[in-house]
């Protein structure tokens, strides 16, 4: 009797759950075959939950970025006259290379001068939030394992993509309207301005499809956004080459996505055709996510990975080497986007000495000194640096995920200290970094001196100085992460990154926004002196360096206080 009560209570203890499972199974009807669509509704509900303040900031942050700069050049320019002298910025092969094919820029006006060049940026922009918000929501669910776990429910096995999908239309529509409502906010013309918003849209969902695809691909998140991003990277240089080759764009231009979006030409020939390849890649491409999904298990990807080595390295089994293995691949990409940006900014030198006298003194404000040339390349120093530490943000992201993953407490369960594993993976990021900010300096100083020759060797020196002296707000910022990292670790990314876009809106519009000082303070990146145009200014420079030394140090503290994997 004492065994049949016990199975008795454990038999009433688990009756709920074997009622859900029971309805689950009732809900699908016995030999019915699942909807491949079943609990889409469901599963978006809890994507927008999720994604409530990632997305919000996404959509926020290009709409407002795309209100900026519809009405900035308004500011800048006080007339068409002036607005025609500043065009050779665009006009210009290099200018061409960096933002467009510049149509219109033979009659320059308001509108013209901002389809030609800004809204490539915001294009981007779109691009990279669908790309992430896609393989976020799928391919980094499965690596988890929480996918696995949705699809035990009443889940059709084309669900999450779709959910995933129809999130990003969302985002990209609310972004499109936006960018629509900010050129219209500044008086241009309406079918432009809503052709801005459709192509803005178009070029978002051409990515997620991309994102879709890769999805299936790789067996990891950071390899789906890896491959989708490098597509990106592909369209933006065959862009580069057709619009560099003559204006309005050559036959290269038509190859690339980017391009497809520019040939609409906003406010010239607002042509909405070309938008049509966009979409049809698009549907292409979320065709081919689903065909390929059905091609593979859960958590499984289509592409093989890569057999390892037989016997691993020897340094591997040491901190060091460990942390290099689980870094290397972000420095790497970042490191070579660098380096190939700063040999584009550095040989726009020559354009901007063109451009000198007639940019506007509010504009020109932006880059500092009496040269204008060297006032832009010190510029182009403080702007790379920002990027130099959203690697350096990126790379303790990482570690984050190392310690939520679990793998991090399985290399504290050898015989290593938590001191020797975080401060070896320090190690290896500011290596790195250094390396980071030595190699943008000199793709800066080649790129000017392909363009200035002989008057760009005698700065060569200095623009590799200008990009090491950013060395001490890159290890400011590290400083701080590295700090929540210990003491706080679920607000240390979303800190980073929100210093990096303090920093990057005040150092790129600051100047003209006339805010208060103290708000220019709060700016890591705005109290160095701008090398080469002035001498370095050690005081700055040591307190910036403190504060991340401290910052790091205190970090140490707090990891070793804390529990792993604690919040």
């Amino acid at each position: 009797m004492r065994g049949s009560n016990e199975t008795t209570r454990t038999t009433t203890t688990t009756t709920p759950l074997a009622e859900r499972a029971a309805a689950a199974s009732t809900a699908v009807g016995p030999g019915a075959t699942r909807s491949p669509l079943a609990g889409t509704p469901a599963l978006l509900r809890l994507m927008l939950r999720r994604d409530r303040m990632r997305l919000s900031l996404w959509v926020l942050g290009i709409g407002l970025m795309g209100f900026y700069f519809a009405g900035a050049i308004q500011v800048v320019a006080e007339d068409r006259a002036q607005l025609a002298q500043m065009t050779t910025m665009f006009a210009d092969p290099v200018g061409r290379l960096m933002t467009g094919p510049a149509y219109g820029m033979d009659a320059p006006t308001f509108e013209r001068f901002y389809a030609t060049g800004y809204i490539l940026f915001l294009f981007i922009l779109a691009a990279l939030m669908s790309i992430f918000t896609v393989v976020r929501h799928t391919r980094a669910e499965e690596q988890t394992g929480r996918a696995e776990l949705i699809r035990a429910n009443v889940v059709g096995r084309h669900a999450t993509l779709t959910a995933a999908l129809l999130l990003v239309l969302l985002a990209d529509v609310l972004v499109g309207l936006l960018v629509s409502a900010g050129a219209l906010a500044a008086g241009y013309a309406t079918a432009g301005s809503l052709l801005v918003g459709a192509a803005a849209v178009a070029v978002g969902m051409f990515f997620a499809g991309a994102a879709a695809v890769t999805a299936q691909l790789s067996e990891s998140s950071r390899g789906a956004s890896a491959m989708a991003g490098a597509l990106l990277g592909l369209a933006y240089l065959i862009r580069m080459g057709g619009d560099m080759a003559e204006q309005g764009g050559g036959t290269l231009s038509w190859f690339s996505p980017l391009g497809w979006s520019q040939q609409t030409a906003p406010y010239v020939h607002d042509h909405w055709w070309p938008l049509l390849p966009l979409v049809g890649c698009a549907v292409g491409f979320v065709w081919l996510g689903y065909w390929l999904s059905t091609r593979r298990d859960v958590e499984a990807s289509l592409m093989p990975s890569r057999l390892g080595r037989a016997r691993a390295r020897p340094s591997l089994g040491t901190p060091m080497g460990m942390a290099y293995r689980i870094l290397r691949g972000g420095l790497r990409g970042w490191t070579i986007a660098l380096v190939l940006t700063a040999l584009l900014f550095g040989s726009y030198a020559e354009s901007m000495i063109d451009a000198a006298d007639a940019l506007p003194e509010e504009f020109a404000a932006i880059f500092s000194g009496d040269s204008m040339m060297l006032g832009y390349l010190a510029y182009i120093a403080l702007f790379l640096a920002i990027f130099v530490a959203a690697a350096g943000v990126s790379g303790l992201t990482q570690l984050h995920g190392e310690e939520a993953r679990g793998r991090a407490e399985l290399s504290l369960s050898t015989p290593m200290s938590r001191t020797r594993w975080l401060a070896a993976h320090l190690a290896v990021l500011l290596l790195g970094l250094g390396l980071m900010l030595l190699l943008t300096g000199l793709g800066t100083a080649l790129g000017a001196l392909a363009v200035l020759g002989e008057d760009g060797v005698q700065h060569a020196d200095d623009l590799v100085l200008a990009s090491l002296h950013q060395a001490a707000p890159v290890l400011a910022v590290l400083g701080i992460v590295v700090a929540l990292f210990g003491w706080l670790p679920r607000l240390a990314g979303v800190v980073g990154w929100l210093l990096l876009g303090y920093a990057a809106v005040m150092t790129n519009f600051g100047s003209l926004l006339e805010l208060p000082a103290v708000m220019e303070d709060l700016n890591v990146f705005g109290h160095l002196a701008q090398v080469p145009v002035e001498g370095v200014d050690w005081a700055p420079f040591l307190v910036l360096s403190g504060i991340g030394v401290v910052g790091i140090l205190l970090g140490m503290i707090g990891w070793n206080r804390r529990e792993v994997a604690a919040g």
